[in-house]
C-alpha cells in the first residue's frame, strides 16, 4: 500500500419469479404502533468474514457458538441471506445505504478499484432512524476512509451519534492498535488492549445509557472478528487441539464473537427491554483463508462453493438470524432470498421511519412478523466484483480469474456468474465467460449448465447489464444546510425522498447569542409531497469580530424530525500582497477524497509529512492536492490582477496508475475563465496564466474526465496571485 496517499479507485419469462403481494402503504407504521412496546430498540451485529457454515445453527461442528445458536432456536433463521459483495467495504456500504453493488457508492475494497468513502447524499439507515427519534451508536469497524473527523464519510456525519472503533479499513486489521476513534477524536488506547473487548464494552455502555429511554435506540456492533490476523488473548477450549495456531485462534475468535452476542442479549434482559428489542446477527461476506486459516477444516462455507472474494454462493451467502421475544416466532426459518441491503427498509419499517424511495432493498419486516406472504420479493439479486486481493483457494474456485471483474445474479432457481476478459466491465458480452447453475438441483454450483440453457443465459445477461450504472444519482432525502459565506447566507433544504407525503413541515435555523438568521422564503409547508423540497435561504450576520459559529438547522414534520449542524464562517480577508493561495485561508473546500492537501500535506495525515508536488521530475514546494470532483474557493476581494499555476496529475499519482484523467476549470464570480484539455499523467501539467482583475471569488475546480474517479488525484502547483 503506498505510504503517501490513500487513493480512491474508480458502482424472459423462462426465469421469471412472481412477486408476492406488497406490504400495504400504511402497514409498517400501524404495525409499529400496535407492536408490544411500540417502536422497538434495534441491535445489528455484523461479523467480519464469518462464513455461512461457521455457526452451529448452520451446521458448524468444531466451533461452539451456543449463544447465537440459542438466538436461532428462539428466533428466525434465514437460509438464503446474502451479503451484497464478497469483500467487506462494498458489502458494508450496501448494508448501510440499501443499494446493491451496481448502484452503491462503494463497489470495491480500498486499493482495488472502488471508491472508499460515503458522500453527503449517501443516506444510511442510521440517518433514517434518527428521523424517527432513535438514539444511534456504532461500535467497531466502520471501514470507509478518510481517517479524519468532520467529513462526509465519518460515522457522525452519516447518522450515528456515538462511535467507538476503527474508521479506516486497514486500521481494522489491528487487534492491538495504538489508538481507536471515539466520536470525532483519535484516542490512544493502553498498550496490550485487545480492541474487540474494548469495543464490546462501549456497546454495552450504550445499552446502559439508553435502556430507560425515552427514545428507542439503534446499536450497530461491528467487531472485526473473525477477520485475519488470527489474534485473540485466550485460545480457550481450542488450546489443546491438534490444529495450527492460526486455526485455534480463529476458532477462539468465533467463540468470542458468540460470547459478545450473548453479552448483548444478557444486558438487554438485565434492563428488562428484551421484549422491546429486535436483534439481527449477520456477516459481511464468506469465510476467509488468510493468515494460515484453513476454512475447509471448519467446513466454513457449509454445502456451498467458494470463499471470501468469490461470487459463488460460499462467498456471498451468509448467516442471518433475527431474534425478538414476543415479536419474532421461535424456531422459524425463511428461505426468502434476502440480501443485506434489505436492512435499511426493514429497520425503517420496524421503526416507522421514512426510508428513501430510490433504494434497491425491500423490507423483510413482514417475514420477521410472521407474515412472509406480505413481504416483497426481489425480481433478481445482483453482485459486482472488482477485487485485486488474491488468495489461493478463492483463486482456484475462480479458475485463476480472481483479479478479473466479475458479476453474479440470482433469479429464482438460477445463479449466473460471469467473468470479464480483464478489468473492463464494458467489454462486449461475447468476451465474458458465463457460468450458469441450477441452485435447486445443484446448491454447491458444481455443474455449469450454461451451454444447455442459452435463453436463460441471454436473459440473465440482459439483467446484469441493466443492474449496473456507472453513477447512481440519488434523490435528495432529509435536511441539509449549506453555507455560502460569499453571500452571507445559509440555505436549508428539507427534501422528501420517501414514498409518502410529509404533512406539516417546518424548518428553523438556530444561531448563537449575538448572531441573527433571517429567512428569505417559506419556513413551513402544509405538506411535502414525495420528491418535493422546502428550500429556505437564511441571511446570517454575526458580531464584528466573529470568525465562525456553529449553527443548527432543524426541521419537523407531523411524524419526523431532522437536524443538521453547519459551520458558518464570514469571508476571510482578501490577500494584501503577492503570494501563494496555499498560504491563504479558503472560503470553502470540497474534495472527492479526504481533506484538500496543502503544500506538502498527505490526505490521510498531518501537513508536512508528504512529498512535495512533482511534475516530470521537477518538484514544487507549494501547491494543493485534490481528488476529482473538487472545488476550492478563495476570496480575492477584487484586489488581485493575475493568477498563475501548473495543474495536472502529478508524478506520484502517475506511478500508481495511468488510469487517472481529469479536467481543470477556473471560475471567477460565476464566469468560466479556463477549462483545460483532459489532464493525464502522461500528458503532463497545463500552465495557467489568467487575468483576475476585479475578481471577488476565485474557484479552482477539478472534474472527472473519463467517467471513472479512479486515480484522479490532481495537483495545483505554485497557485499564485499577484496583487495590484
Amino acid at each position: 500500500m503506498p505510504s503517501r496517499r490513500h487513493f480512491i479507485a474508480g458502482s424472459a419469462a423462462a426465469v421469471g419469479l412472481a412477486a408476492l403481494p406488497q406490504l400495504p402503504a400504511a402497514a409498517a407504521e400501524s404495525a409499529t404502533a400496535t407492536a408490544p412496546g411500540g417502536a422497538p430498540n434495534l441491535v445489528v451485529v455484523l461479523a467480519d468474514d464469518l462464513g455461512y457454515g461457521d455457526l452451529s445453527p448452520y451446521g458448524q461442528k468444531l466451533i461452539s457458538t451456543p449463544r447465537i445458536g440459542q438466538l436461532a432456536a428462539e428466533g428466525l433463521r434465514f437460509t438464503d441471506a446474502y451479503a451484497a459483495a464478497a469483500v467487506c467495504a462494498p458489502s458494508r456500504a450496501a448494508l448501510l445505504t440499501g443499494l446493491h453493488t451496481g448502484h452503491a457508492p462503494v463497489r470495491a475494497n480500498p486499493g482495488s478499484g472502488g471508491q472508499a468513502g460515503l458522500g453527503a447524499g449517501d443516506t444510511t439507515f442510521a440517518e433514517v432512524l434518527r428521523a424517527r427519534g432513535y438514539r444511534t451508536g456504532l461500535f467497531g469497524k466502520w471501514g470507509f476512509g478518510p481517517e479524519a473527523a468532520d467529513q462526509p464519510s465519518h460515522p457522525l456525519s452519516r447518522g450515528f451519534e456515538q462511535f467507538y472503533g476503527y474508521i479506516d479499513h486497514g486500521h481494522a486489521h489491528q487487534y492491538y492498535p495504538s489508538y481507536l476513534w471515539r466520536d470525532g477524536v483519535k484516542e490512544p488506547v493502553a498498550a496490550g488492549t485487545f480492541a474487540p473487548d474494548a469495543i464490546a464494552a462501549r456497546a454495552l455502555d450504550f445499552i446502559d445509557a439508553h435502556a430507560a429511554g425515552p427514545d428507542p435506540f439503534l446499536l450497530l456492533l461491528t467487531p472485526n472478528l473473525p477477520h485475519a490476523p488470527s489474534e485473540v488473548p485466550d485460545l480457550g477450549p481450542y488450546a489443546s487441539k491438534s490444529w495450527s495456531k492460526a486455526n485455534k485462534a480463529h476458532a477462539a475468535q468465533i467463540g468470542l464473537l458468540d460470547a459478545q452476542v450473548g453479552a448483548v442479549v444478557d444486558r438487554l434482559r438485565a434492563h428488562g427491554i428484551a421484549e422491546r428489542t429486535v436483534v439481527l446477527v449477520a456477516s459481511d461476506n464468506g469465510p476467509h483463508e488468510e493468515g494460515g486459516v484453513d476454512p475447509d477444516l471448519f467446513d466454513a462455507n457449509g454445502p456451498l462453493r467458494g470463499y471470501k472474494r468469490n461470487l459463488y454462493e460460499g462467498g456471498v451467502r451468509v448467516p442471518l438470524i433475527a431474534w425478538g421475544p414476543g415479536r419474532i416466532a421461535a424456531g422459524a426459518t425463511s428461505a426468502r432470498p434476502t440480501p443485506l441491503h434489505d436492512l435499511l427498509p426493514t429497520l425503517a419499517d420496524l421503526a416507522g421511519a421514512p426510508a428513501p424511495s430510490d433504494i434497491d432493498g425491500l423490507s423483510a419486516a413482514p417475514v420477521l412478523a410472521g407474515a412472509p406472504a406480505l413481504a416483497p420479493i426481489h425480481s433478481h439479486l445482483y453482485w459486482y466484483r472488482d477485487e485485486q486481493g488474491v488468495t489461493s483457494r478463492a483463486d482456484a474456485q475462480d479458475g485463476g480469474r480472481a483479479k478479473r471483474v466479475a458479476e453474479a445474479i440470482r433469479k429464482d432457481r438460477w445463479k449466473g456468474v460471469r467473468f470479464a476478459p480483464g478489468r473492463d466491465r464494458e467489454a462486449p458480452d461475447a468476451q465474458w465467460q458465463f457460468e450458469l447453475y441450477d441452485l435447486t438441483a445443484d446448491l454447491g454450483e458444481q455443474r455449469d449448465v450454461a451451454a444447455a440453457n442459452p435463453s436463460v443465459v441471454a436473459s440473465l445477461t440482459t439483467l446484469l447489464r441493466a443492474s449496473w450504472a456507472p453513477t447512481y444519482p440519488r434523490r435528495a432525502w432529509g435536511l441539509t444546510a449549506v453555507p455560502d459565506a460569499a453571500g452571507a447566507t445559509v440555505t436549508t433544504r428539507l427534501s422528501n425522498g420517501a414514498a409518502r407525503a410529509w404533512p406539516d413541515a417546518r424548518v428553523a435555523l438556530s444561531v448563537p447569542a449575538g448572531w441573527t438568521a433571517t429567512p428569505a422564503g417559506p419556513v413551513t409547508a402544509a405538506s411535502l409531497a414525495p420528491g418535493q423540497t422546502l428550500t429556505t435561504v437564511w441571511t446570517v450576520t454575526g458580531p464584528a469580530a466573529a470568525t465562525s459559529a456553529l449553527l443548527t438547522a432543524s426541521a419537523t414534520t407531523s411524524a419526523y424530525r431532522f437536524s443538521a449542524p453547519v459551520r458558518f464562517a464570514p469571508l476571510p480577508a482578501p490577500p494584501t500582497r503577492d503570494g501563494y493561495l496555499s498560504d491563504l485561508p479558503w472560503v470553502s473546500a470540497a474534495n472527492g477524497w479526504g481533506p484538500v492537501e496543502v503544500d506538502r500535506s498527505n490526505g490521510r495525515k498531518e501537513a508536512g509529512d508528504g512529498t512535495p508536488i512533482a511534475f516530470g521530475g521537477v518538484t514544487y514546494a507549494k501547491g494543493l492536492g485534490v481528488h476529482a470532483p473538487s472545488e476550492v474557493v478563495y476570496h480575492l476581494g477584487g484586489r488581485a490582477a493575475r493568477f498563475t499555476a501548473l495543474v495536472g496529475i502529478d508524478d506520484f499519482s502517475k506511478q500508481q496508475s495511468a488510469a487517472g484523467a481529469t479536467r481543470a476549470v477556473v471560475r471567477a464570480d460565476g464566469r468560466t475563465l479556463l477549462t483545460t484539455a483532459v489532464l493525464t499523467g502522461a500528458g503532463g501539467p497545463t500552465a495557467v496564466d489568467l487575468d483576475v482583475t476585479g475578481v471577488r471569488l476565485l474557484h479552482l475546480v477539478v472534474e472527472d474526465a473519463n467517467g471513472n474517479s479512479a486515480f484522479d488525484h490532481t495537483s495545483w502547483a505554485r497557485p499564485h496571485v499577484t496583487v495590484r
